[in-house]
């Protein structure tokens, strides 16, 4: 059972929404988005858009990913009641992106409440770096989840999400195309557009921005465009009438790369600035919906947007939130604390409870021995000026000494009561586990596949009340 979904706003305000002008999208886009309503919405005449996306990764990645689309998904139903136009939220799936390890692996809470890590297989160092719409998923993904399937417990929702993950994650699907798959079988009914951007006819319609962006130089020396060459996805430099990929020493002539744009145009990519330029270029966009890190580079692409001649979108943070199970909920409730108490190291709430833990006679004895040394050692340290102050020092060093055997005491009987407290540690340990997995937030780490497993699809529900909440208010 989930107890309830909190909400955690992220600290920063919306931009303002542009008016927009509504349009049709290019068929070349169109063929790119996964068949489902989103497409047909899009296909059907003039639209507005609310984009957002991230780069797929193994059996969806972090929460925050659903929370994106989500998000996108009440922020275009807000805005289409208001102003009576239709306005489709659309996913941009980056399966261009090359950094394998961010995509490699899941997380899943196990039967234990334990974080239970899933990795795909590990890309050697010296690879190269493939875009991962090249990275087939290969024999290695039945271990995967043949390992998942051991990780979660068992329930009446856990044969459906088996059966939904091993439809779209297959032996001869590559990493992008199943992630973008598993979306669209996810939230896909709820209106969700999913754009594989890595698509050849998405790259088609792109081609003629990305070779614009050729010319623009950005303050590290390369320009915004990346090029798949022999060490894999590669960053260009303008060398006089040539451009060079930073990592291979490649050359290549802008006749070369027109050719390349046409002829196998998956081969060129954005950089993170140039492609929101890229993606207002193909879609009418109103705004991105998109995270903390996003919110903070987005601004940085506007000169790129006026050299492009592309008119900017609006910029949204996404809905923030924390799933609290029902188990979690009652070690909260019991000891009077909050998701953000599990925000510090490991052991430290534990102590912290422990230490509250004290008779109250035997804490009040340990202050008032503490209290006493200071005291005392603050009346011995003025006399001893009178008479040595070079002796200051040795009198310091004595205090300090009594005051670490007074705190040792403390902390063994902590340590003591921790041993004695052996139920309430593990609960602890498992809530941090739920709450701030390897010390990062929630939604950063946990995959949906963790609590689709343990509640099935009506956690979606829950959570998309909150969301449409949050997009009522902005």
């Amino acid at each position: 059972m989930i107890s309830r979904i909190l909400s955690t706003p992220l600290p920063m305000a919306p931009g303002r929404l542009p008016a927009g002008e509504p349009r049709r999208v290019h068929p070349d886009v169109l063929a790119s988005v996964l068949p489902g309503p989103g497409r047909d919405r899009l296909a059907a005449g003039e639209v507005l858009a609310i984009t957002t996306g991230q780069q797929p990764a193994l059996f969806t990645g972090p929460l925050y990913t659903v929370y994106k689309a989500l998000s996108a998904v009440a922020l275009a139903q807000r805005i289409e009641r208001e102003r009576g136009i239709p306005v489709v939220p659309v996913f941009w799936v980056a399966g261009d992106d090359h950094d394998f390890a961010e995509a490699n692996h899941a997380a899943v809470l196990g039967r234990d409440g334990e974080l239970v890590k899933i990795v795909l297989r590990e890309r050697p160092y010296e690879a190269p770096q493939l875009p991962l719409f090249r990275e087939l998923l290969g024999p290695e993904i039945r271990t995967a989840l043949d390992a998942l399937d051991a990780a979660l417990p068992d329930s009446e929702c856990k044969p459906e999400v088996r059966h939904w993950l091993e439809a779209c994650y297959r032996p001869d699907a590559n990493l992008a195309d199943a992630g973008a798959e598993a979306l669209q079988q996810l939230l896909g009914g709820r209106g969700l557009a999913v754009f594989r951007a890595h698509d050849r006819n998405a790259k088609r319609a792109g081609a003629p921005w990305l070779l614009r962006g050729l010319d623009v130089t950005l303050e590290d020396g390369l320009t915004p465009v990346l090029v798949e060459g022999k060490l894999g996805r590669d960053r260009v430099r303008k060398d006089g009438n040539e451009f060079v990929l930073r990592r291979s020493g490649e050359r290549y002539t802008r006749a070369q790369l027109e050719r390349i744009a046409t002829d196998t145009p998956e081969r060129l990519s954005p950089n993170v600035l140039l492609r929101p330029v890229i993606e207002a270029a193909l879609f009418p966009t109103l705004a991105y919906v998109g995270g903390p890190g996003e919110m903070e580079y987005l601004p940085e692409a506007a000169p790129l947007f006026t050299s492009l001649g592309v008119a900017p979108q609006g910029h949204v943070p996404r809905w923030s939130g924390i799933i609290i199970e029902a188990r979690v909920e009652k070690v909260l409730n019991k000891h009077a604390l909050t998701p953000a108490d599990f925000d510090s190291r490991p052991g430290t709430l534990e102590t912290r409870i422990a230490k509250a833990e004290l008779p109250p006679e035997l804490a009040e004895s340990l202050k008032a021995l503490r209290d006493d040394v200071e005291s005392r050692f603050a009346r011995i340290s003025g006399e001893v000026q009178r008479v040595d102050p070079t002796l200051e020092r040795t009198v310091q060093s004595a205090r300090n000494a009594a005051l670490a055997g007074t705190n040792e005491i403390e902390k063994k009987l902590i340590a003591s009561l921790k041993r004695t407290q052996g139920t309430l540690v593990s609960q602890l340990t498992r809530a941090r586990a739920a709450l701030m997995p390897d010390g990062k937030p929630q939604e950063r780490v946990l995959s949906i596949v963790s609590f689709l497993a343990r509640y099935g699809g009506a956690l979606l529900d829950q959570i998309d009340a909150e969301v449409a909440r949050w997009a009522a208010g902005l």
